[in-house]
């Protein structure tokens, strides 16, 4: 199993709606480094919910249930989609200031790579996060 970050804006798809639907299409995603860790999602991988704009925190987990496939939405072939259902929220977010302080964290893509939507988070990474 593997472990991946998505970016949302809350104010578009944050995981409150997440853990209204319980599940959804992620879509949107077209930088070609974040469509590349996409198609490398599996089902049963992990994903932290990680929201941009005023909050910049993870808040939730969720879990991939289906594998990259092109966006139905799109006519391009090279923009794909997954599909996740809610796990659960954490019981505190935390915060890009607090990743960002720790050392540790220096070559995580959420510090080096601020603007990659999807990227993968280590088993070391995510033991630092406490999560």
């Amino acid at each position: 199993m593997a472990y991946w970050l998505f970016k949302s804006d809350p104010d578009v798809y944050g995981y409150q709606h997440l853990e209204k639907d319980k599940h959804t299409v992620w879509d949107g995603v077209s930088n070609p480094v974040a469509l590349r860790n996409l198609r490398s999602c599996k089902k049963g991988d992990t994903v932290l919910i990680y929201h941009t704009g005023e909050e910049k925190a993870i808040i939730g987990l969720a879990e991939i249930t289906k594998e990259a496939y092109p966006d139905p939405k799109q006519k391009n072939e090279r923009l794909v989609v997954v599909e996740i259902k809610v796990l659960e929220r954490l019981k505190r977010p935390i915060t890009l200031a607090e990743v960002k302080a720790r050392k540790e964290f220096a070559d995580f893509a959420l510090v080096r790579l601020p603007r990659l939507s999807v990227m993968p988070v280590s088993d070391a990474q995510l033991k630092l996060l406490g999560i």
